[in-house]
């Protein structure tokens, strides 16, 4: 979570004070961009699929990546990990315009105002219903309800679940033309092969069964074949079906529909 630069921010962190996050061993500390930098911490690259690279450091934070979505009309950062280094903006130089920032959620804002000021105030779309999060603000801040095309064939839409404002991505050209879904942790890939749906991972707090259907049914009608989350994990076919079969299962159960099993 990122705080302007300055003297030490005062009080708790609100994102992990949160109850879908914790303090690890109960502590908080805080840490500048330099410090990391000195300790040695780098980014990787790797490339998932033709115009699509995760950019990770799992040893910072919870550890997200950032995916970088290329197109011919300007590149889309979607999550943004917790550091950023002379390298990685060289790199993202090289591949082009970069036309926009997404957070899928909170977790994932990063160092966001770090990029766009390196990369010439690239803009940085933020969900609305998730504003409050927002520690460090700028002018190239856009607030956004409505799902829109952030880039042609690259579509934005919020939702909720996880937060509100939880935001997933259409990719139309992903997949060899079968399209990709971008789904943070709102859609989340498990052991089986099938998806989840969690108001918190670390301390497991479900969602209803009404709110996983709505998710489902809000993603119904995008074309996607393969799904990756905030970890670059995949789904890699049929993500599609598996994500509305996953949210029936889901449903049945936190409903007491299938309480007799247990």
């Amino acid at each position: 979570m990122e705080f302007p630069p300055g003297a030490q921010p005062s009080g708790q962190c609100p994102i992990c004070a949160d109850e879908r996050q914790y303090f690890p061993g109960g502590t908080q500390r805080w840490v500048r961009t330099e410090e990391l930098l000195q300790d040695g911490h780098e980014l990787t690259l790797t490339s998932l699929e033709p115009g699509l690279t995760a950019i990770s450091c799992p040893e910072i934070g919870i550890g997200q990546g950032a995916l970088l979505v290329e197109s011919t009309e300007g590149n889309l950062l979607f999550d943004v990990p917790g550091l950023i280094t002379d390298q990685i903006i060289d790199w993202l130089k090289s591949r082009g315009r970069l036309a926009g920032i997404v957070a899928s959620h909170p977790h994932m804002y990063g160092v966001q105002q770090q990029f766009s000021q390196a990369m010439e105030d690239a803009p940085i779309y933020i969900a609305r219903k998730d504003a409050q999060w927002v520690q460090y603000s700028s002018a190239a801040m856009t607030l956004w309800d409505d799902e829109f095309e952030v880039l042609p064939g690259l579509k934005l839409l919020q939702i909720g679940g996880h937060f509100p404002g939880s935001t997933v991505a259409g990719w139309e050209a992903g997949a060899d033309g079968r399209g990709v879904l971008f789904a943070g942790d709102a859609i989340f890939p498990v052991a089986d092969g099938n998806v989840t749906f969690l108001r918190s991972y670390p301390n497991r707090i479900p969602l209803s069964a009404a709110v996983v259907r709505r998710l489902a049914k809000s993603v119904e009608a995008l074309e996607f074949d393969r799904l990756y989350n905030n970890f670059a994990t995949c789904i890699q076919s049929d993500a599609h079906r598996i994500v509305q079969f996953s949210a029936e299962r889901y449903a049945r159960w936190v409903s007491g529909e299938l309480d007799h099993l247990t």
